[in-house]
């Protein structure tokens, strides 16, 4: 799924050959500048703008149509030994009513999507990838089951995506759940409860108000606190409207994915296909999504790639950065990454702007850090992805090249400080 708003097509309103998401209607009264996103005509903004949707899901709350994204059932009494396999993480460990992410992988090593694995049962996982990528995981999958006692189905078009983000997502959702007191009892990061086909699992604890069941997951995609919401397609858009409305007190918006990809950007979360992708999924800032041994010389577990990623050297590295300013390049092949001795030592993978922080005595500060100096203006700073041919150390500096055009940065273990996303939800409520 590639994502470059340098890059999408604006043209893509009256481009009847795109899939939409049930919310496609909604989008166009509400006047979003439409683009081809993965194949699906997705609001890249709204008359709001990208800066104000930034703001309001780290001072608020924002919703996101994510129905772009495709989910695979998989069940049987050998789901967890194909997932497992198939799998980059270790889902061993993985207990009911929890996802973990990481990617599925090819021989060469090389990523074909990541993804979140949630674990309804023993034999009964779901796995949420990207855009388009739901045909591709199931077949993936299915080419590896080889005798395994298992059955996979794509999901794609069966499910409604939505997501709500920020500070104030669970007052919010108090307000369209039923026992919402019950539901936000104990669930920490990374935590789903209920599910949105009632007839794979029986009768959901997780409720709308009109009695319609949907899974809520604690997790996201902007490194804030807020929650996922899987739901029956035909229900999405009542969903959509009732939470606006629930959330008109706390100045709610409609987020799109323009502001998606700037707050994942500054909370150091790759987009597949652009951050990841065809080359060894080594050396980046997501080792965790890889099932080392505490030596990192080898791995806990066998699974595909795995041998690729062991033998043989990398010599490719992957860092975060951050400008000295407001000011971007675009990316890929054409913007060149250079070092203090003028070489070429890589390209820049993404670059965005994260409104919601600045520098301040030499350190990186957000809208949420504490003991800000009343009159400081948070301005916003570039930031994204680099890929370069050299092992660099945090602190580092580059210049980023576009033709005539170049920024300075600095190369970094995180960009967004004090985010939300791992907080106690008793912290929201």
């Amino acid at each position: 799924m590639f994502f470059n708003l340098d890059n999408t097509n604006k043209d893509s309103f009256m481009n009847t050959s795109l899939e939409i998401t049930p919310l496609i209607g909604w989008h166009k009264s509400a006047g979003a500048n439409l683009a081809d996103f993965g194949g699906f005509n997705m609001p890249l903004w709204y008359e709001t703008g990208v800066k104000n949707e930034h703001l309001a899901v780290l001072k608020s709350a924002g919703i996101f149509d994510t129905s772009h994204m495709a989910c695979i059932n998989v069940i049987g009494n050998d789901s967890f030994e194909l997932i497992n396999y198939c799998f980059t993480r270790n889902i061993n460990t993985l207990k009911k009513g929890c996802c973990i992410y990481g990617a599925f992988l090819n021989t060469n090593g090389h990523c074909i999507d990541d993804a979140i694995v949630y674990k309804f049962s023993d034999d009964f996982f779901m796995i949420c990838v990207n855009a388009g990528m739901g045909a591709t995981i199931a077949h993936h999958l299915d080419a590896n089951k080889a005798s395994l006692d298992v059955c996979i189905e794509d999901l794609t078009k069966k499910v409604g995506k939505m997501d709500i983000q920020g500070i104030n997502s669970a007052r919010i959702l108090s307000k369209v759940l039923q026992n919402p007191d019950i539901v936000f009892n104990k669930m920490p990061y990374f935590s789903f409860k209920g599910n949105f086909d009632e007839s794979a699992l029986g009768e959901s604890m997780v409720k709308l108000l009109d009695g319609t069941p949907v899974l809520l997951s604690r997790s996201g995609y902007t490194g804030e606190f807020g929650f996922e919401i899987f739901i029956n397609p035909d229900a999405i858009v009542k969903l959509w409207e009732d939470i606006l409305i629930a959330g008109e007190e706390f100045k709610i918006i409609a987020c799109g994915l323009g502001s998606r990809d700037s707050l994942r950007a500054g909370a150091c979360l790759p987009l597949s296909h652009q951050d990841i992708g065809n080359w060894k999924f080594l050396n980046h800032p997501w080792d965790f999504a890889l099932p080392y041994t505490e030596d990192k010389k080898s791995f806990t577990k066998k699974f595909i790639g795995a041998d690729s990623l062991l033998s043989g050297s990398n010599d490719q590295f992957i860092y975060p950065f951050v400008g000295d300013s407001l000011r971007k390049v675009s990316t890929g092949n054409n913007t060149h990454a250079i070092d203090k001795n003028d070489d070429i030592i890589g390209k820049v993978l993404t670059c965005a702007t994260d409104m919601g922080i600045s520098w301040y005595k030499g350190n990186i500060v957000s809208i949420n850090s504490k003991n800000l100096p009343r009159d400081l203006k948070i301005k916003g700073i570039s930031c994204g992805f680099v890929i370069v041919s050299t092992k660099l150390e945090p602190g580092m500096t580059l210049t980023l090249k576009e033709g005539k055009r170049s920024i300075n940065a600095t190369i970094v273990t995180d960009i967004r400080p004090d985010r939300t996303a791992r907080k106690k939800l008793n912290n929201f409520i």
